[in-house]
């Protein structure tokens, strides 16, 4: 926690945790505002009718530029810091904004539109990596889950700028929300320009007096910092190529925790939230809301529910165990896919009766359910469970990932709407409780845990130790084994933590350094 006394309304860790958070709130607002601009009659007039296909490639291509820059955005992160990342990122995001906003053909828009989603693809995955490596223990969830929150802030606010703009007669209907894109990106980056580097990055570079004053500059409690990684004795990591970053997170001692936030940040995608929230007019009308305006209305509803929902779970993220939120929205996300699966494969969806509204109501519950648990557990997740010298390379190639199934999603929702109209929703709920087996087989808790000590989970086959617990009541699994003592850690003794639901201690493995090829070798014992 911070120093009880500090010069600011807040500790300067919260102050930059909501600068760099600005970057939540650009890729919020343009999900907001692009599926509203792209309907203009304006954006029509200046650029043409848009057919379906051409649509969903215009919407979609900011996300699928997004990919590629996202993977290797980690390696950089690695060499030159984190803020040091984000700030080109900013700048091409807002270019990208500039180009959009001043396209004269849809050629030159959907350029635009790829500039600005490289430049995303570069600064989104580490802002999350920047705050969980400022935020104190206790304060984690909240900070790191900050940027889904202005994201979720982000589309309310893209949603209802358009609103306002849509009456303005001249082409500025749809330029003036990539004016405010481009002032929201030049606002982060000169942030930035103010902020310290990690000092856990720094620790890492062997840069121990730069750590402890970017510590002080945070108002970070130097005896939590102490406790947990000032006095840790890693190494400095020596230089790396963009292939040889990327190929050590698949290495032994790694590659649990980069499969783990792989499958999170890929799955939270794939149960269908982007289906939701760029297509939502269009589940209204199947739902049997015909009127435009009634359903352009339901999809504003909609973001403000998202946005209000949004508080109370940033608020208390680190009152819920990590675990416990995934697999509770993960049932609620799968039981509404399901539930309005259910009853158009009935066929009792009409534009009167109980259906109807059921499935209304069902959409609006996902979309609340989503943006309470997995919104903001998955990247929370991601970060925190890897270690120090790979979390910013993997958790950008996750991010990488996340970016992939956007597009997938956002491509194929309308596609497999037309072709049955309840495909999509089997599809995307059996996707998601698919992700929770996995998850409450494979997912040890972090919530309260440091960064440091949660890296001791993945050094034994948690779910094999799980299922061994789960079978000792029957008199399985005990064979050939003595039950151990627990005993009280010694004074200054790092605590492994102990996978879901295991009672007994047991002995965590080291890596070894023989392991790891020579041109990749680092110290990877945690």
């Amino acid at each position: 926690m911070a120093s009880p006394s500090h010069p600011y309304f807040a500790p300067r860790y919260v102050m930059a945790a909501v600068a760099v958070s600005l970057g939540g709130l650009l890729n919020g607002y343009d999900t907001g505002s692009v599926g509203a601009i792209t309907h203009m009659a304006q954006f029509t007039d200046s650029l043409g009718q848009l057919s379906a296909s051409m649509l969903g490639i215009t919407v979609s291509m900011i996300m699928l530029a997004g990919t590629l820059p996202s993977v290797f955005a980690g390696h950089l992160a690695e060499k030159f810091g984190r803020v040091t990342i984000i700030i080109p990122g900013a700048i091409l995001f807002g270019v990208g904004a500039l180009v959009e906003g001043l396209a004269r053909s849809l050629a030159q828009y959907i350029a635009g539109r790829a500039i600005a989603g490289f430049g995303q693809g570069i600064f989104l995955s580490n802002i999350s990596v920047y705050i969980c490596e400022i935020a104190p223990l206790r304060h984690r969830g909240a900070l790191t889950g900050l940027p889904q929150f202005m994201a979720t802030a982000g589309v309310c606010a893209g949603y209802f700028t358009c609103y306002a703009t849509v009456n303005i007669k001249s082409d500025m209907a749809w330029r003036l929300p990539y004016i405010l894109q481009c002032i929201f990106s030049v606002i982060l980056a000169w942030s930035c320009l103010l902020l310290p580097d990690s000092p856990r990055w720094l620790i890492v570079q062997g840069r121990q007096a730069e750590a402890r004053r970017a510590l002080d500059r945070l108002d970070f409690n130097m005896a939590e910092a102490e406790r947990d990684f000032l006095t840790t004795t890693e190494q400095a990591t020596p230089s790396l190529t963009p292939w040889q970053s990327f190929s050590l997170l698949f290495r032994r001692g790694y590659r649990a925790r980069t499969i783990l936030a792989l499958f999170v940040l890929g799955m939270v995608q794939l149960s269908g939230i982007d289906g939701i929230i760029y297509y939502a007019p269009v589940l209204f009308k199947q739902a049997g809301i015909s009127s435009d305006s009634a359903s352009f209305l339901a999809s504003g509803l909609s973001s403000i529910l998202m946005l209000v929902i949004s508080v109370p779970a940033f608020l208390l993220a680190d009152k819920w165990g990590r675990r416990t939120s995934a697999i509770s929205g993960g049932l609620t996300l799968a039981s509404c896919m399901f539930l309005m699966g259910i009853l158009y494969a009935a066929g009792v969806v009409h534009p009167y009766g109980v259906a109807r509204w059921l499935v209304i109501i069902a959409v609006f519950v996902f979309g609340l359910a989503y943006c309470a648990t997995w919104g903001i557990v998955g990247k929370i997740y991601a970060s925190e469970i890897q270690p120090a010298h790979t979390r910013a390379a993997a958790n950008c190639v996750a991010m990488g990932l996340c970016f992939g199934t956007n597009f997938l999603v956002a491509l194929i929702t309308p596609i497999l709407l037309e072709a049955s109209a309840f495909g999509a929703y089997f599809l995307f709920g059996g996707l998601t409780l698919g992700t929770v087996i996995v998850l409450a087989i494979y997912m040890p808790e972090t919530r309260q845990r440091s960064l440091e000590s949660i890296q001791e989970a993945f050094h034994r086959p948690a779910a094999l130790s799980s299922l061994t617990q789960l079978l000792q009541p029957f008199g399985f699994g005990a064979r050939g084994r003595g039950r151990q003592t627990p005993r009280e850690p010694a004074a200054g003794e790092e605590v492994e933590m102990a996978p879901y639901g295991a009672g007994e201690a047991v002995a965590a493995s080291s890596v070894s350094i023989e392991a790891v090829p020579r041109s990749l070798r680092l110290d990877v014992s945690v």
